[in-house]
């Protein structure tokens, strides 16, 4: 029973003792577990320390690398900016300078014009202080004059005034007859020859054998290898400068020559330049000569209307309608009797214009009548009548008064004259027939105008040669180069010119051209 008890108890105590060991092993092994974990825990948590260390040192590298690179595109940016603003700089200032020159320039044209000016306007107010004085001493005069004669007469101002007018009118009845009558007869005496001029001008308008050397013109060629470019395959260039011209082209055994026959002159001239541009060119084709002809005939047109406003002008004519002035430029290339149209028609207006005066009728009136009269030369042939009739016409298509009309039509008794005007023109006319150039300025005084305008450029240092070319409206200057600049040269233009306006006296203006060359030979042995 002790026994039992003692091992109850024993048991009672194993028991108690190995759940001490129990809980003290189980208290053992959880603090063991906590300090492994709590080991774990901070190596985990020295770990992600680190990591985030690690993260925050690349994060700072990558923002200090953004930063750098961020820094240098900056600074790439501002110097390319700062760059582009000094080239700006630059620019503005040239820009500036340039219109600094440019208004210092006009400032000094202008005031050498406000100088010109001034003494221009101090020259008209001495010529108007000047005319004030000679008007009031011409009053004066007249007044002294006028008392003297009507004590002398014995008759009052106004019946001396009548009895003069009526005298004057007799007198200008009288002789405006015995002209009348001068014309008359004179026309009467120069029929036979107008009937021969008739002949002439019904030849130069209309072609035929016996007016050969009136209608062709020969074109002299480089080599007889030019006639076949002419000539093209099978013809086709000959065809397209005949049917683009409107004339006949005679390619035949002549060496070096073509000759170009037409009855119009006008074409014949388009057709003879085309030619000529065509070989120096040197390609010659259909599609080519088209565009030349088309070229040279816009070239002729316009010379045929600078030759028409150039006459308007020789003879102070204004108004003339534009169609009437290119007619007349035309008439250059028309001749009756180796006559040519266009210096017979000045010549006309301009004696015209002198009977006018002497018996009082309009003088530009009998100019414009006198240059127009025989514009109807220039017209198409195909229009049907004689050039007088269609003539008159065509001036009066364009405006011009029935007086012109009347004395463009009488002018060879078409119809027959019954005005002053129509007499004149018809004088005027008959008198260029008979003596070309009557009472205009001669060749002698012509050339010699050439002559000193040459002698006016050579009479300047550097000056090789001279040569007045245009009819005196150019005067080209040739110097050396090597003692003329380009700047003396433009010195030189204006100094001949000056001296041109000062020395003679010449219609128009004069264009002075300074032509300064410079050439390098060698020699190759």
């Amino acid at each position: 029973m002790n026994e039992a008890i003692v091992v109850m108890v024993a048991a009672l105590a194993g028991t108690g003792i190995g759940a001490v060991v129990m809980m003290l092993y189980k208290k053992t092994m959880d603090e063991k577990t906590k300090k492994s974990a709590e080991i774990e825990a901070e190596r985990l948590i020295n770990r992600a320390r680190s990591e985030a260390q690690r993260i925050d040192k690349d994060a700072k590298q990558k923002a200090k690398d953004f930063e750098v690179r961020a820094r240098k595109n900056a600074e790439t940016d501002i110097q390319k900016q700062k760059q582009k603003l000094r080239q700006d700089e630059q620019a503005l200032g040239d820009r500036e300078a340039k219109l600094e020159k440019e208004l210092q320039n006009k400032e000094a044209d202008l005031e050498q014009k406000m100088q010109a000016l001034d003494a221009r306007g101090a020259k008209i107010e001495i010529a108007e202080k000047r005319l004030v004085e000679l008007e009031a001493e011409g009053n004066k005069r007249l007044a002294a004059v006028k008392d003297k004669l009507e004590q002398i007469a014995g008759l009052s101002q106004s019946e001396a005034k009548r009895e003069l007018v009526s005298t004057l009118e007799e007198e200008a009845r009288a002789e405006a007859a015995k002209r009348a009558l001068r014309i008359e007869e004179e026309a009467k005496a120069e029929a036979d020859k107008k009937a021969k001029r008739i002949i002439a001008l019904a030849i130069s308008r209309y072609a035929g054998e016996y007016t050969a050397e009136r209608t062709v013109s020969v074109i002299n060629l480089p080599n007889e290898e030019m006639k076949g470019k002419i000539i093209g395959r099978e013809g086709r260039n000959i065809r397209a400068l005949e049917a683009a011209c409107g004339v006949d082209l005679i390619v035949d055994e002549t060496p070096e020559a073509v000759v170009i026959s037409s009855f119009d002159p006008v074409r014949r001239e388009i057709a003879r330049r085309a030619l000529e541009k065509l070989m120096e060119d040197g390609r010659v084709h259909p599609a080519r000569i088209e565009e030349v002809i088309e070229k040279t005939k816009k070239e002729i047109f316009k010379l045929m209307k600078e030759d028409g406003e150039k006459a308007a002008l020789e003879l102070g004519l204004v108004g003339l309608h534009p169609e009437l002035i290119k007619a007349v430029g035309g008439l250059k290339y028309r001749h009756t009797v180796a006559q040519n149209v266009l210096q017979h028609s000045l010549e006309v207006g301009t004696l015209a214009g002198l009977m006018a005066a002497e018996i009082g009728v309009d003088v530009k009136v009998a100019k414009r009548a006198g240059l127009l009269h025989d514009i109807g030369k220039g017209l198409d042939h195909t229009i049907e009548g004689s050039h007088a009739v269609i003539g008159a016409e065509f001036v009066k298509k364009y405006g011009e008064s029935e007086a012109v009309c009347h004395a463009v039509r009488a002018h060879h008794d078409d119809e027959k004259p019954v005005t002053p005007l129509a007499f004149i023109v018809q004088a005027a006319n008959a008198l260029s027939n008979s003596r070309p150039g009557a009472r205009r300025q001669n060749m002698d005084s012509y050339v010699r105008r050439m002559e000193d305008m040459e002698s006016i450029g050579n009479s300047f240092d550097g000056v090789l040669r001279t040569f007045a070319v245009q009819t005196g409206k150019e005067l080209r200057v040739l110097v050396e180069s090597s003692r003329v600049t380009d700047e003396q040269a433009s010195m030189l233009s204006y100094d001949i010119a000056r001296k041109i306006e000062r020395e003679l006296s010449y219609p128009g203006q004069i264009k002075i051209t300074v032509v300064r060359e410079t050439r390098v030979v060698e020699m190759a042995r």
